[in-house]
């Protein structure tokens, strides 16, 4: 009997899902675990890449253990991830160097301004479509070469290994120390600051500047096609997908066609838009991005929308202040009030991303009196996420060029009515969640697929998308503006808190 289903991994900020697909693309199995933050200095968030490795293999295992499936029935398997968060590693040992440094971490900036100062930004954006920000994987591995001893050395002869998230564990599942490959997909590599987005091959300009070995680097390969077979924990599964975790939403909310566009609501907030096979410069504060390749087909690219605190924000009110003890509690204490009291809540934990890319701004809250509550404070943090999401799509907007009518959501979040409803309303247009709200590891799933044929094209995937729920825009636009001027009145007060 042929094998009838897909499963996914996706290594997420917070934690790691093992999920399985039918061909209606429905949850057949799925397992989560999650891992640690590692905060060992203000604005520096680390990950331990092989407590993220020991979790793979714990969900893969919990999975198969609830008897709906086994190997036999997995036809392929595709792999999601957190996109910029750099791993460096011994190829002979298989140990990590240091910590994975996380998306989030900020500890590059003096090194940003350096590139900044010796005249990058404007040929490094046109070539690969990303400004000189701590977001991105380039200064994160200029970091780890320029302060840890003897890596740079080592690198140079290729006996350690630079990856992505989704290069560690493909290295690992196809045999790690014993003949790992050690791959990423155009996507990934879009995010590294270090691949020319016309040639999809690494940039040899780009690595001078951040003083990379060519030799470190792993093989650019599409979003879709047979990397290789998965040893233990499952024994010669094909590895048929790799996408970034926001490309792989955008794909699993099958989104196809140039102007379709999708947000999801996780750690962090990502809207993105299909600009088909054209390479779109943004001037509104937005990344130009490759959104996926299907073999040897031409890329599709993608407009996107970057904000760092979403979800996150919601984890720091339960973990760091105690107000919530678990974060979907946050839409009843929410609900305790009617508005947000008159404070606006600005997250810019690690600067702000899109559309401002401010490495210096830091969070606040403004408008604080002696009438707010804890419940305004949750109110402010999930309208924090609306309206950060506003200013996305206005950029966005400018960009494309043709206004978006309606929004596609996904993501743990959108099971928030109150926050869906407030997005609506301050978008003014209607906000659409899909019936699967875990598009990441779908969208994993639909490229290893497609690879190995459970699914023909992408006119089955469409096929598959349904809705769920629609919430649609019923505030006063006058009070919606006046609140939107105020968030931007808010936003200001953040910049410059970094100073030299």
């Amino acid at each position: 009997m042929p094998a009838r289903y897909v499963a996914a991994i996706d290594q997420g900020t917070t934690s790691t899902r093992f999920m399985v697909f039918d061909h209606t693309g429905q949850v057949v199995t799925t397992a989560q675990k999650e891992h640690r933050q590692i905060y060992p200095r203000p604005g520096w968030v680390e990950h331990d890449p092989r407590e993220i490795w020991r979790c793979v293999e714990e969900v893969i295992a919990a999975g198969l253990q609830q008897e709906r499936v086994t190997v036999e029935d997995i036809a392929a398997l595709g792999v999601t991830n957190q996109r910029e968060t750099t791993i460096v590693w011994d190829r002979r040992t298989g140990e990590p160097v240091y910590n994975a440094i996380v998306w989030q971490d900020t500890r590059t900036l003096d090194l940003c301004k350096r590139f900044q100062a010796q005249g990058a930004e404007t040929w490094l954006r046109l070539r690969v479509g990303l400004p000189l920000a701590t977001y991105f994987s380039g200064p994160k591995l200029t970091w780890v070469l320029e302060n840890l001893p003897d890596v740079r050395a080592r690198a140079e002869r290729g006996d350690v290994l630079f990856g992505t998230i989704d290069t560690w564990l493909i290295w690992h599942l196809t045999g790690g120390v014993n003949g790992g490959l050690h791959v990423t997909d155009v996507t990934n590599a879009s995010r590294t600051m270090l691949m020319d987005l016309e040639t999809l091959e690494w940039d040899p300009e780009a690595l001078r500047l951040f003083g990379v070995p060519r030799a470190m680097l792993p093989e650019i390969l599409s979003s879709s096609e047979t990397y290789g077979l998965c040893g233990s924990p499952l024994p010669q599964i094909p590895i048929a997908g790799d996408l970034g975790d926001q490309q792989a939403a955008l794909f699993g909310q099958a989104c196809f066609n140039p102007g379709e566009a999708k947000n999801t609501y996780g750690t962090g907030c990502f809207m993105l838009m299909n600009t088909g096979q054209t390479i779109v410069p943004s001037s509104a504060g937005l990344l130009t991005t490759v959104a996926y390749q299907l073999g040897r087909t031409p890329p599709v690219y993608a407009l996107e929308g970057s904000i760092a605190m979403a979800g996150a924000l919601v984890h720091w009110l339960r973990d760091n202040l105690g107000l919530i003890a678990q974060s979907r509690d946050i839409e009843a204490l929410a609900r305790t009030v009617t508005d947000n009291g008159g404070i606006f809540f600005v997250p810019a934990f690690a600067g702000l991303f899109a559309p401002y890319w401010k490495n210096d701004a830091r969070g606040v809250i403004v408008g604080l009196t002696g009438y707010v509550t804890k419940g305004h404070i949750a109110r402010a943090v999930l309208e924090a996420t609306a309206w950060q999401t506003r200013e996305v799509l206005d950029a966005m907007n400018v960009d494309a060029g043709i206004p978006l009518t309606a929004m596609k959501v996904d993501g743990g979040m959108v099971h928030n009515e109150l926050l869906m409803q407030f997005q609506a309303d301050i978008l003014g247009v209607p906000v659409i969640r899909s019936i699967c709200t875990e598009t990441t590891a779908l969208g994993a799933a639909y490229a290893a697929g497609l690879t190995v044929g459970v699914w023909r094209n992408i006119e089955e995937l469409c096929a598959n998308w349904e809705k769920d729920k629609e919430w649609t825009p019923n505030l006063d636009p006058e009070v919606r503006e006046k609140g939107y001027r105020d968030w931007k009145r808010a936003v200001r007060r953040t910049f410059g808190w970094i100073e030299d």
